[in-house]
């Protein structure tokens, strides 16, 4: 064995970025393989056990461990698989000591986590995008959510340190960088000064001007800052593509899930955006069946898509969580869940492939991912059959849509 373990990841971007650390925190560890979960639904968890009994099928002499957002929360379930060898809380998989300890659960208490470290990662392997962590934890309490029993209360990185990071990963080569966390909106609150994150942004891409492309993960609406709004406007090296956490659109589901924003409010911020930056595109996650919601509620959410003009949608049945106040409520019957959950899909592939085919003609600029494949500025999905470098910038005419994706091919 080459003492580089397997690492299995599941979930968001920032289990992404964190996997590039455990790979190096773990480095020396023979015939293991990682399970870096996510805990955000029970799908995920299922997930992450079938995919834990099938290795441990197939490689019946690796050392199986198990870490990530489903482990701290439900570490002794994890710890009572017969596959699993050990279970590594989400503060403790970041450190080197976590992999060389004799204790079979290594968790301690998230809450009680005050700062993010440093983690320099100089590049992500199999990735041509790299992702840079700039905020942990989240101070918000939505009645559906899990995740901060998992992540900790909000905790950001200094500005130098995130700065650091991107420079390195420029001077590597990768050509476009991702900011995640997990409430990134939230960036700064905790800091010195308070800075927001569209300052933290600005500070950044004055300061590494090597940076091609800068995009962000998941934002919440109503936390859109005033310096995040004039880089929007005015910043071509930040992509038009914001993905945001809207989870329904009726009002009384928002208030019942405890969001911050209205149904009005979430549009108002689209129309805003579209005004300053009319080529941008949205994503967003929507929930279908939260406990209560009627068919007039789930009406109001299939309705946002247009309202808001979303593009990319990740849709969720509601999952309950135990622990969380909403699994307390009234619950929607699962298979009312799961048709509503695939209304919503349709309606956003539908909005999708309206997007793609207006964009058959016009020239693109492509960050190649592998084998002649990449996205967008806007994120949509290019092939090529020209030849084009991993990692580059390929500057298409698009010819074509081809099922979820677009066929494009360098100007001649």
């Amino acid at each position: 064995m080459n003492g580089t373990p397997d690492i299995v990841t599941f979930g968001c971007r920032l289990n992404a970025f964190e996997s590039e650390v455990i790979r190096d925190r773990a480095a020396g560890l023979d015939d293991a393989i990682i399970f870096n979960t996510c805990a955000v639904t029970k799908e995920a968890e299922r997930q992450a056990r079938q995919a834990i009994r099938k290795a441990r099928r197939k490689r019946p002499g690796a050392e199986i461990i198990v870490t990530g957002c489903a482990a701290q929360v439900n570490a002794d379930a994890f710890a009572s698989m017969p596959e699993v060898d050990r279970v590594i809380g989400n503060a403790e998989k970041l450190t080197n000591a976590a992999y060389h300890s004799e204790r079979q659960i290594l968790v301690g208490d998230i809450m009680a986590v005050q700062e993010t470290a440093g983690h320099l990662v100089e590049g992500f392997e199999g990735r041509t995008r790299a992702f840079v962590q700039v905020q942990q934890g989240c101070d918000h309490r939505c009645t559906f959510c899990i995740i901060p029993y998992g992540r900790g209360n909000n905790r950001s990185a200094p500005i130098g340190e995130i700065t650091t990071q991107v420079r390195t990963l420029a001077e590597n080569g990768y050509s476009e960088i991702v900011l995640t966390g997990v409430d990134i909106t939230s960036y700064g609150a905790d800091l010195p000064g308070q800075p927001s994150l569209g300052q933290m942004m600005r500070r950044l891409l004055a300061q590494v001007p090597e940076l091609q492309r800068l995009r962000l993960s998941s934002i919440d609406c109503i936390e859109i800052d005033d310096d995040l709004m004039r880089l929007i406007e005015t910043e071509p090296r930040l992509m038009p593509h914001f993905h945001l956490s809207l989870q329904a659109g009726d009002d009384l589901i928002l208030k019942r899930m405890k969001r911050r924003h209205s149904r009005d409010d979430a549009i108002a911020i689209c129309d805003t955006i579209r005004t300053r930056r009319p080529d941008v595109v949205f994503g967003a996650d929507l929930i279908a069946g939260f406990p209560t919601e009627t068919e007039a509620m789930f009406q109001q959410s299939l309705n946002l898509i247009d309202e808001c003009g979303l593009t990319w949608l990740h849709v969720f049945p509601y999952s309950t969580r135990p622990g969380t106040p909403a699994a307390l409520m009234p619950q929607v019957p699962g298979k009312i869940r799961r048709e509503r959950a695939a209304q919503l899909r349709q309606a956003g592939e539908a909005a999708a492939t309206r997007f793609l085919d207006g964009l058959v003609g016009a020239t693109a600029t492509v960050l190649v991912e592998q084998n002649s494949t990449g996205r967008t500025e806007h994120f949509a999905p290019v092939r090529s059959d020209d030849k084009l470098p991993d990692g580059s910038l390929a500057t298409l005419r698009i010819m074509s849509r081809e099922g979820d994706a677009l066929r494009g091919q360098l100007n001649a």
